[in-house]
């Protein structure tokens, strides 16, 4: 499991990798906040997530209506991989955050 954040002049980028779930729950939190806080664009890389819980996709919405409320771009930076996307599929989730490109 890890979670780093890149800060650049344009945005930020949050890297996941491994399981994302409740015991990371609150350094997510902490960056996800620390990134937004700026009002600049936030994106997210899943591609080394093997799980993600329900936890996590609930800060990740959080964050996402947050962003939008300010007028700040939030999304994935790749793909979201076919197991994470089936299981938010089953946990009744219509889609990830929208993709948002490099910058």
């Amino acid at each position: 499991m890890g979670i780093a954040l890149e800060e650049t002049d344009t945005g930020s980028l949050l890297r996941l990798d491994g399981a994302i779930d409740i015991a990371s729950a609150a350094e997510l939190k902490t960056l996800l906040v620390q990134a937004l806080g700026p009002g600049r664009a936030v994106r997210v890389s899943i591609e080394a997530v093997t799980y993600m819980d329900v936890t996590a996709v609930q800060l990740f919405w959080a964050a996402e209506r947050k962003a939008r409320q300010a007028g700040t771009a939030f999304g994935v930076s790749d793909e979201v991989p076919g197991a994470l996307s089936t299981a938010l599929a089953e946990a009744g989730f219509s889609a990830f955050p929208t993709l948002v490109p490099a910058g």
